[in-house]
């Protein structure tokens, strides 16, 4: 198993450098109310050499297909053939408060966008007239970039089965967040559907976690409480994937009392009535040995690549920085590291 950084922009460059010498495999810049993904991987592909660099996610609401497709070859050309193309259809709340996008038949949509975007990196000129998407009038739509030969890898973020199963048949890899070892397995399995074949070789199965290092599992995950409380706090609760992950993990009573204080205004209370064992089984906690004996756990379930959010802990780019080597420790002690 390898590690992946996942960034933040303030800092994106330092990080970045700092996990490409520990050798980690790539870095990842996420999109969503902070920075968009695209500017950071621009500035991380100009001082990094060898990190593969991962949209972690582009969303698709927010992007017509052939400006993903340029954007992608733009990053790829850039880094020398280092960029990964991360997607995902967003949520109802986003995609139309942000984007003006109705959230209707999102897996039908995700499989138009990603058969035009990769014909469009394939180089060749592309006319389609689809149910959510044309593209090509009065011209065809046709990539002029000079990037490296050879094709670019899209990987899908998804959750449920059937977008699990889209992933698996689609794509060339799945991109998870706040997930524990046993959603890993039962995603893994739906994969395997997908593809239509237990062999997952070549596959990229990335899930990211928020990690935080201290000589205890509480008061490590008492420096990720706000960033759970955002999270689980956007848009309508019904709705909410972190709260219905909780929900489905047996934490309806900490869920509903989790947003009567969110309601009330009480953040800091919302947050503390978020069980530990919720935010244990969703991240990476505690000192560097007990944070190795959960790595070998994810390995367990099928991770390929672990991404390390360095984002969620409440410090700055010195406190990053020190996630970043600490994962790296941990992964050395548990024995799982790969080249």
């Amino acid at each position: 198993m390898r590690l992946a950084v996942n960034l933040v922009h303030q800092g994106a460059g330092e990080l970045a450098r700092a996990a490409e010498r520990l050798g980690y495999a790539a870095a990842l810049a996420p999109e969503g109310y902070r920075s968009d993904a695209a500017s950071v991987l621009g500035l991380v592909a100009g001082v990094t050499e060898r990190i593969a660099l991962i949209s972690g996610v582009m969303l698709i609401p927010g992007r017509p297909p052939a400006m993903a497709a340029l954007t992608a070859a733009t990053l790829d050309s850039l880094s020398g053939g280092r960029f990964r193309l991360g997607l995902g259809v967003s949520n109802p709340d986003v995609s139309v408060g942000w984007y003006g996008v109705e959230f209707t038949q999102p897996l039908e949509r995700t499989r138009e966008y990603v058969d035009i975007v990769r014909r469009a990196l394939d180089g060749e000129p592309v006319t389609h007239r689809g149910t959510h998407f044309e593209v090509g009038g009065p011209a065809p739509l046709h990539l002029l970039t000079e990037r490296p030969p050879g094709r670019l890898p899209v990987l899908l973020a998804a959750v449920g089965p059937r977008n699990l199963r889209l992933a698996g048949e689609i794509a060339d890899g799945w991109l998870g967040v706040f997930t524990s070892p046993e959603a890993v397995t039962r995603a893994v399995a739906e994969i395997r559907k997908g593809r239509g074949t237990d062999d997952l070789s070549g596959f990229e199965v990335l899930p990211s976690l928020p990690t935080a290092v201290a000589d205890t599992a509480g008061q490590a995950a008492d420096t990720l409480r706000g960033q759970y409380v955002y999270l689980m706090g956007i848009g309508d609760p019904e709705r909410n994937f972190y709260c219905a992950m909780a929900r489905s993990m047996g934490y309806e009573a900490e869920v509903a009392a989790f947003l009567d204080r969110l309601a009330a205004g009480d953040r800091a209370g919302a947050g503390a009535a978020l069980p530990l064992g919720f935010i244990d089984r969703t991240a990476l906690i505690g000192p560097v040995d007990r944070i190795a004996d959960r790595m070998r756990a994810y390995a367990d379930a099928g991770v390929t690549t672990l991404g390390v959010m360095v984002s969620a802990a409440a410090t700055g780019l010195e406190g990053r920085l020190a996630i970043v080597e600490a994962a790296a420790r941990a992964l050395e002690r548990s024995g799982l590291a790969t080249g």
